[in-house]
């Protein structure tokens, strides 16, 4: 039985870690840690400079006290841009997390109901649907049936439809009313996305703000000028 020497090990443990992706950097190469002998060049504001050597794209880099990264290394040859990489790091992380800031989540919220609710319990239940709805979120309709309520579906069936068509201006069934054991679900799904829904709310947010600070003004302007002691 040969073993394997200990370089052979350490090759094959470095080339499972790359295949895993635990080694492999996503910093793009940049300055001295770009390695062939010519690149093709962009400019610090995007311009075509073409086809050089290595030491003159440092050369230049260092002229415009800039950084030379590498932005295309597969290309042949490999594509490299002027830039301030600290600069570029700094609005990539930037726009990285306003993104995530911005990301739409779809929640799915949830309401019960009983077949014999009373009118002022239903409105209220409804309010709460109509809210969910104009926040861009979905909305599961659970109508709990309880002892011989359990032989009266068609009471949770009308509740249901009358629930959606309440509400059809804000939402729409995405899941028909069914038998779920001793109860009776529905879907209600928003029909305005639920990133309007925040890009809407910011702005209302806003416009409250402004209202607040221009009233504030107001006050401070119609406010009596104490007396200047003499």
């Amino acid at each position: 039985m040969v073993l394997p020497n200990r370089r052979c090990a350490v090759v094959c443990q470095s080339a499972a870690q790359c295949y895993r992706g635990g080694s492999i950097s996503a910093e793009p190469r940049i300055n001295d840690r770009i390695r062939v002998p010519e690149v093709r060049l962009v400019g610090p504001s995007g311009e075509q400079v073409g086809i050089v050597p290595l030491a003159k794209a440092l050369e230049l880099a260092q002229e415009y006290d800039l950084d030379l990264v590498e932005v295309a290394a597969n290309a042949r040859p490999p594509v490299c841009k002027l830039m301030d990489y600290g600069k570029f790091k700094y609005e990539s992380a930037m726009k990285a997390r306003e993104a995530r800031k911005n990301q739409a989540h779809t929640v799915i919220k949830e309401m019960k109901l009983r077949p014999k609710i009373d009118p002022h319990d239903y409105d209220t239940k409804k309010g709460h649907v109509v809210r969910f709805l104009k926040q861009g979120d979905k909305v599961k309709i659970t109508i709990m049936f309880r002892g011989r309520e359990q032989s009266r579906p068609e009471l949770g069936f009308r509740l249901l439809q009358r629930l959606a068509s309440d509400v059809e201006d804000l939402g729409f069934i995405e899941s028909n009313p069914k038998q779920d054991g001793r109860n009776m679900i529905m879907v209600l799904g928003p029909h305005k996305k639920k990133t309007e829904a925040m890009a809407e709310a910011r702005e209302a947010q806003a416009a409250r703000k402004a209202d607040r600070d221009a009233k504030a003004g107001q006050q401070a302007a119609a406010a009596p000028e104490e007396p200047s002691e003499g």
